[in-house]
Formats: structure tokens, sequence, C-alpha cells
């Protein structure tokens, strides 16, 4: 009835274990820290993160060292029970966990100094992986035959990759992005990253914030597997993608609007979101 189509760029099949947009950010930096003479990585992320996992494999895979600097030194008891870390630690990447307002501090010069007399010299990828390399490689996501598309829509996590989406984008196009957590900041670093305008946030579909998510997100995620086949985890895609079907419901778009989505992967997450959904007795996400 709202003649709206909806299609799906399963970015998330691009490899099994570095997925999606962390592929896409990986590529250039890789490139780079090799060039440089770099044989170590590192980077920084939480109990989830994608970049964490991918950045871990792509190590293992280029024969290049990783060290993690993970928020939270409460997990350095109890990361094992961690599907996330426990994959990045079998990848070969050193854990370092420190406290959440050291890691506030995480890019300071005085921190860096301080993990430079540690480990020795490395590159570093920012939190998420976003950075103009990243960028650079998230602009590869869009291809000619998705010109005649009149939205793009990608989540937001640290902004990186939509800001590939919106330089990659025709004037024409809207890149709606779907922030994955609270706060209107994402807005100034999309504008750190382009300079264009042709780009919308919705911020009302983090439902509670980063990593938090609801009964109704779950039942959402379940159901929209079992009709289409395609997973979605609960910390991104299932997000962004909840809320476009909730815009088409509002008749946000136009009759006749074709809609692309950007599945970025990141299913690594959802096993460690089960054991914290079984915790709280709350239904799990179908794997």
């Amino acid at each position: 009835e709202n003649q709206v189509t909806l299609t799906i760029k399963r970015e998330d099949l691009i490899h099994p274990l570095i997925s999606g947009n962390k592929y896409r950010k990986l590529k250039y930096n890789l490139i780079a820290a090799k060039n440089a003479g770099f044989n170590s990585l590192l980077t920084f992320g939480g109990a989830f993160s994608n970049h964490i996992a991918a950045t871990s494999y792509a190590g293992k895979l280029h024969g290049i060292k990783t060290i993690g600097i993970i928020r939270g030194e409460e997990l350095s008891e109890k990361w094992r029970n961690n599907a996330t870390l426990k994959l990045a630690c079998e990848n070969g990447m050193l854990l370092k966990f420190i406290s959440r307002d050291a890691y506030k501090n995480k890019y300071e010069a005085a921190s860096k100094k301080k993990w430079e007399a540690e480990f020795g010299s490395f590159y570093i990828l920012p939190e998420g992986g976003s950075n103009l390399l990243a960028i650079k490689g998230c602009q590869e996501i869009l291809v000619a035959k998705d010109d005649g598309f009149d939205f793009i829509c990608s989540s937001v996590g640290t902004g990186g990759t939509v800001s590939g989406l919106i330089e990659a984008s025709n004037d024409n196009q809207t890149v709606l992005g779907f922030s994955a957590l609270k706060g209107d900041f994402l807005k100034e670093d999309i504008r750190n990253f382009t300079a264009k305008e042709n780009w919308q946030l919705q911020t009302d579909y983090h439902f509670g914030g980063y990593a938090k998510v609801s009964k109704a997100l779950i039942h959402f995620i379940n159901e929209f597997k079992s009709q289409t086949q395609i997973p979605l985890d609960p910390i991104y895609n299932g997000k962004m993608l909840y809320g476009i079907l909730d815009l088409v419901k509002k008749k946000y778009f136009k009759p006749k609007t074709n809609i692309l989505a950007i599945h970025t992967g990141g299913l690594q997450s959802i096993s460690g979101m089960n054991e914290v959904l079984k915790k709280k007795k709350l239904p799990q996400i179908s794997i």
C-alpha cells in the first residue's frame, strides 16, 4: 500500500569474520600501517566491539600484531566468558583492560606514551576504526548500479561508514543515518568527515543507547529473520531496519521511493547479547 521499495545490500556477507563496514574501514588502514613499516596495530573498544573482533582477525590474516585497549577493567576477570573478547584473543590480539575513566583519556599524548613504553611502536586506529582512510574504504560500498536509489540508509556508531556513504552518494540521493546510541554529538562527528549536506540523522531508534535493547527490538529481529532469512544484529542493523520500517508505516517516504539499506554486519555480537538477555530472563535472538 505504501509503494516503497526496500533493498538490502548484504555487506555482512563480504567475509565471515571481518564483516561489512569493518572490512571496508580496515582495508586502507592496513595498507598504510604496512607501508609505514609498523608491525603492530593498537586500537580501542568495549566488550561487544565488532571493530575489536575484526581488527584481531585482520591482523592474524596479514601477519601484523594487534593490541586492544578494552573499556572496563572489571572485564579483566571475566573476559573469557565474552564471545567477542575470547575471539579476539584466539586471533592473537593482546588485550589490555583499563578503567572507564582512563578510557576517556585514550587519545591523550600521555596515554600513547605509556603504551609505547609497554608495547613498542604501533599504528593507532581510533575506536570503531573511523578515520579518513576508513571513510575512503566505506566509499567503496556504493557502486554505479546504486545510483537509482532515492535513499541510502545506514546505522551510525562512530560516523565513519555513513560519512563514506555520503561522500560516495549523488546529490539527488538522501543518506539517512540511524543512530545506534544516544546523543546529538554524532552530527558533529559526521561533519568532521564530510562537507556534503544531503544527509539526515534519525535519533529516535537507539532503544535507550549503545548496546541497549528491548523486547520489541528482539521480537522484530526474530520476526524479520523468519520472514526474510536475513539475520540482524541487535546493536546496529536491527535498530536501523526497525527504524526504516517504522518510518515507512508513518508515511515518511513518498510513494514510489526506492530505499537501499546497508547491512553492515556485526553478527558476531549476537551470542554475547544473548548471554546478557539470558541473565535478564529476556527472550533470545535466534541465530
